[in-house]
């Protein structure tokens, strides 16, 4: 609560989504609104520092086989109306189940959510290797620095 110089106070959210970073710590792209996805339901994937407890910092785009993946591990994201294709904010430590069940062999490639960088949270990166991400990386065409000039491109 903030307090006007008349004396009557007001409310302010503060717009931690300018000042959030993505992980190549530049600032945090909207993610989607359609669903909207966010732990704020704002569009961003972005915790907050210590407000969000789940960390939904990764940008993922689903698929069916990450859906029952998560559904197997006791979060049906169907229920919410999710589908294959969705842009969603995942937990980070879940995408990270999907990886490692990727990695054992108990789903496909396509049961580990595709991620959009610019749009995942610098903060996953305290639980999940950059190199993890880049493995199934959104593809973009070349990324705009403030400047307007390429910075080169995400690989998939």
């Amino acid at each position: 609560m903030f307090m006007k110089q008349d004396g009557s106070s007001f409310h302010q959210t503060p717009l931690l989504s300018s000042v959030s970073l993505n992980v190549f710590k530049q600032p945090l792209k909207l993610f989607s609104q359609q669903p909207m996805t966010g732990y704020f339901r704002d569009g961003y994937c972005r915790t907050g520092g210590d407000r969000d407890p789940g960390n939904h910092a990764v940008a993922g785009v689903v698929t069916d086989e990450f859906l029952d993946f998560s559904a197997s591990r006791g979060n049906d994201l169907r229920t919410i109306g999710l589908k294959g294709g969705c842009r969603w904010c995942l937990c980070t430590t879940r995408w990270l189940e999907a990886y490692h069940a990727y990695r054992s062999g108990k789903v496909s490639n396509l049961g580990v959510p595709r991620v959009d960088l610019d749009a995942t949270e610098d903060s996953a990166l305290d639980i999940v290797d950059m190199n993890m991400f880049r493995q199934f990386a959104v593809q973009h065409g070349p990324r705009q620095n403030q400047n307007g000039g390429g910075t080169g491109s995400t690989s998939s």
